[in-house]
């Protein structure tokens, strides 16, 4: 079993924007995020344990400006905390091992799909192509990603 954990390499290696969201717990502009367009098959991970977070399958146009997913990939990869920044109380999306702020999960996503939407900063996220999912050992999670573009 892979192990995730902060990796204090990675995050020395980070953008000032992945620094700020994910070590910060800042946001990105809406609409700006490298990933928000993306439809290619994969999994989306934490850009600083690698933990698997996403799946292609589960991503889907909100309209909101971030990449928006129905479910986490694996529950037990995502912590939610109360958020009550702004004025507001949200629920926080955190990955478990590498404690990275990711963004917020709402309840007006799609009915049919469980209800969610985990809305995610770009900035915390990197993409597995499928191709590559099995070479980067997340093959275990090939039975969860479809061709959706």
């Amino acid at each position: 079993m892979t192990k995730y954990t902060k990796n204090p390499d990675v995050i020395a290696t980070l953008s000032p924007e992945e620094y700020y969201v994910t070590q910060e717990s800042g946001t990105e502009r809406a609409g700006t995020g490298e990933l928000l367009h993306n439809k290619e098959p994969g999994i989306y991970v934490d850009i600083v344990s690698g933990e698997p977070l996403f799946a292609s399958a589960d991503k889907y146009e909100s309209g909101c400006g971030w990449p928006s997913f129905t479910k986490p990939i694996e529950p037990a990869h995502i912590t939610e905390l109360e958020d009550r920044t702004f004025g507001m109380i949200r629920t926080e999306v955190r990955s478990t091992h590498g404690d990275s702020h990711l963004g917020h999960v709402f309840p007006d996503g799609p009915r049919d799909r469980g209800g969610l939407r985990y809305c995610i900063n770009s900035a915390s996220l990197r993409f597995v192509h499928r191709d590559d999912m099995e070479a980067e050992g997340y093959g275990d999670y090939l039975d969860q990603v479809e061709d959706i573009a």
